[in-house]
């Protein structure tokens, strides 16, 4: 079965062809960070012009590149929650006019459920039930996949997400957009214990995440030490700052996974590219004997081959939409 992946939820427009949720046949992505940096982050106006300016051409050459044409397809999925609402209405409104031009269903795919679907990609032989931490610029959730389109939220961030604070922090320190990226590359090279930092917890909810402490320590030393005239080590802060983040994502994940005995681990979203995290989180895998599922590299970040996969899970379980379908800047991964 071939389906035909359009995402645009945020900043990236893309198009893939996927064969049974499993082989990616082409993966196209039409980036705008370039333009997004002067002004420190994503811009939703600029970003809406710019997907509708790209997805034609972008959903054409992922034909192309894939051997293949609208009359060889099953179906088509789109992006519909959550994101940047313009951007979001750009491709479920593109998915829907080819839809009813050609009389290919529409598969309707939650954003967060896609990344999940990366792992599909990557490891074609993980299949449900598994333990997943989604951890990305808007979200971090601890996540049950009992099956490709039953998930329970075990844990979430009260506040801002993982990369959120990687942004901000960064962003305060100087580094430039996007921040959470480069913060990464820097944090490699300075000392993780060079400062002390809060472990924030959420009273009451083990396996809940808060962030927004974290990432006020870090603008309090700043603004501490620039008061003082004294000098900040860039790469230590970083570094210290990433352990900070990457231990409360640890701690959480392992706990839950102890809770509900969960026998296999993933990771998913763009914050799952973190070289820390992805150190850590294999050193306790190995420890505890568990196997791990990391999305490659080329699928950490937002694309539609993710969206294709989950779509075609999505659409054996009849999960299709009308023309009524529109799109939704918030929606839960368990409805």
């Amino acid at each position: 079965m071939l389906l035909l992946g359009i995402e645009s939820s945020c900043d990236e427009t893309a198009a893939a062809v996927v064969e049974d949720g499993r082989k990616i046949l082409s993966s196209v992505i039409a980036s705008q960070v370039e333009e997004h940096k002067i002004y420190g982050g994503v811009v939703p106006e600029i970003a809406s012009r710019r997907h509708s300016e790209a997805i034609s051409g972008v959903v054409g050459e992922a034909l192309s590149q894939s051997g293949k044409s609208l009359s060889d397809l099953d179906g088509i999925a789109v992006t519909y929650a959550p994101g940047l609402i313009g951007a979001l209405l750009v491709g479920v409104n593109f998915a829907k006019g080819l839809a009813l031009s050609t009389g290919l269903p529409l598969v309707p795919v939650h954003h967060l459920r896609g990344h999940i679907a990366s792992n599909y990609l990557s490891s074609p032989e993980l299949t449900p039930p598994f333990l997943c931490l989604v951890v990305s610029g808007g979200h971090s959730h601890i996540v049950w996949v009992e099956d490709y389109t039953c998930l329970k939220i075990l844990g979430r961030t009260r506040d801002d997400a993982a990369g959120e604070a990687f942004d901000k922090a960064a962003r305060a320190m100087g580094i430039p957009y996007p921040g959470g990226v480069e913060l990464d590359k820097i944090a490699e090279e300075g000392d993780e214990n060079a400062y002390k930092l809060p472990h924030p917890h959420v009273d009451g909810a083990p396996l809940d995440f808060s962030f927004s402490g974290l990432k006020t320590a870090v603008l309090n030393l700043l603004n501490n030490a620039r008061q003082k005239g004294e000098q900040v080590s860039v790469p230590d802060l970083c570094a210290s700052y990433r352990k900070a983040v990457v231990d409360c994502l640890i701690h959480n994940l392992f706990l839950a996974a102890e809770e509900t005995g969960a026998r296999r681990i993933a990771l998913a979203g763009g914050v799952s590219a973190n070289r820390l995290l992805r150190r850590r989180a294999q050193a306790v895998c190995k420890e505890k004997g568990l196997p791990l599922y990391l999305p490659d590299l080329s699928l950490c970040g937002d694309n539609a081959a993710m969206i294709a996969s989950q779509g075609y899970y999505e659409f054996l379980a009849g999960n299709v939409a009308g023309m009524d379908l529109n799109a939704c800047a918030q929606r839960s991964i368990e409805e």
